[in-house]
C-alpha cells in the first residue's frame, strides 16, 4: 500500500470534520458568559444562525440559557445524549471532555 496522502486544500469544496452545533456548544462550554455575538464570531457563522443553534441545543436539553440583567448566561448538561443512533451511546459530556483536555495547557 502507498502512504496516506494529506486532505487537499480545494478553494471549490471546503467541509469541516465539527458542525456549527458542535463548534458553537464548544465554544460555550469555554465561556458561558459568552454574548451571541462572540460565540457567531468565533465560530465563523451569523448571529442569526448562532441563535438558532443555540435554540436548538437548548431544545435537545444540551444547554440552558439565564438572563441575567442584560447578557445571557449559558450552563451546560454535559449528561445529555448524542442524538444519532451511531453515538447515542455516548454523552455530549465526552466531547466536550475532549476538547477540555485539547484546551489544557501542555507540560514540557
Amino acid at each position: 500500500m502507498g502512504a496516506v496522502q494529506p486532505p487537499s486544500e480545494s478553494p471549490t469544496r471546503s467541509w469541516t470534520l465539527l458542525t456549527n452545533h458542535a463548534r458553537v456548544l464548544l465554544l460555550i462550554a469555554r465561556d458561558p458568559d459568552a454574548r451571541l455575538r462572540d460565540l457567531a464570531d468565533a465560530a465563523q457563522i451569523t448571529e442569526r444562525a448562532a441563535q438558532a443553534i443555540v435554540r436548538d441545543l437548548e431544545e435537545a436539553g444540551f444547554v440552558t440559557r439565564t438572563r441575567v440583567g442584560r447578557r445571557n448566561t449559558y450552563e451546560l448538561h454535559p449528561a445529555g445524549r448524542f442524538r444519532h443512533p451511531a453515538e447515542a451511546d455516548h454523552e455530549v459530556g465526552e466531547l466536550l471532555a475532549l476538547f477540555a483536555s485539547a484546551d489544557a495547557p501542555r507540560r514540557t
